[in-house]
């Protein structure tokens, strides 16, 4: 139990680090949040400071989410689960799991600035490359294509986020693709489509008022 809540602290604090608010402040000696949206993510730092560093910024978002996924565990991680593991996965892969979605709370609610953070896209999008990837690369696609013909980051996120845990349920139960530990992983994909939607919510009222701006 001592090692898990190890891990899991640390890959909050990784998740944690505000890479749009430190781009903002070294860049333009400001708080991103001040500025634009409001929100502390890529896509706002894209608006404000341009495309270069709201690229870099997300890159290194995605980063976080992949760094505390893949080496995280291995590196503090060493006993057998505190608890039954009812899942075909290995324990090592449900510690990934619990590490990737500390991370993802960790970017929307960061420690280091007063639990205001970005909506955990990029650090959800670094975690699951590595759990699904034939469903990262359909979700990526959806939220390619929604954006560049909405110009809307936010509903391409959206779409990008429901497309994945709907790619995993028709590869399964539509073409008859036996994917590991689908019955545990399908409701994990549900959780953290959910929460990326719910980190949207003030995006829906604007696009539902027209009110949303474009990239």
């Amino acid at each position: 139990m001592h090692n898990l809540l190890i891990v899991a602290m640390v890959s909050y604090l990784i998740g944690s680090i505000p890479t749009s608010i430190i781009a903002s402040k070294l860049k333009g000696g400001f708080d991103i949040r001040s500025h634009g949206s409001g929100n502390a993510g890529g896509t706002n730092v894209w608006r404000v400071l341009g495309w270069k560093i709201g690229l870099v910024v997300m890159l290194v978002d995605m980063l976080k989410g992949a760094m505390v996924t893949y080496y995280v565990p291995q590196i503090f991680w060493s006993n057998d689960l505190p608890f039954n593991n009812l899942t075909p996965f290995q324990d090592i892969t449900i510690v990934r799991i619990i590490c990737g979605v500390m991370a993802i709370l960790g970017h929307i609610w960061t420690l280091f600035a007063g639990f205001k953070g970005g909506k955990g896209v990029a650090t959800g999008a670094g975690m699951l490359l590595g759990l699904a990837p034939v469903e990262f690369i359909v979700a990526m696609s959806v939220f390619g294509a929604v954006l560049g013909t909405s110009r809307y980051v936010s509903l391409g996120s959206m779409s990008g986020a429901v497309a994945f845990p709907l790619t995993m349920f028709f590869r399964e139960n539509i073409f008859n693709v036996d994917i590991q530990g689908y019955h545990t992983l399908i409701f994990f994909a549900i959780g953290t489509s959910a929460l990326l939607l719910f980190t949207h919510r003030e995006n829906i009222k604007r696009l539902i008022a027209g009110t949303e701006r474009k990239i």
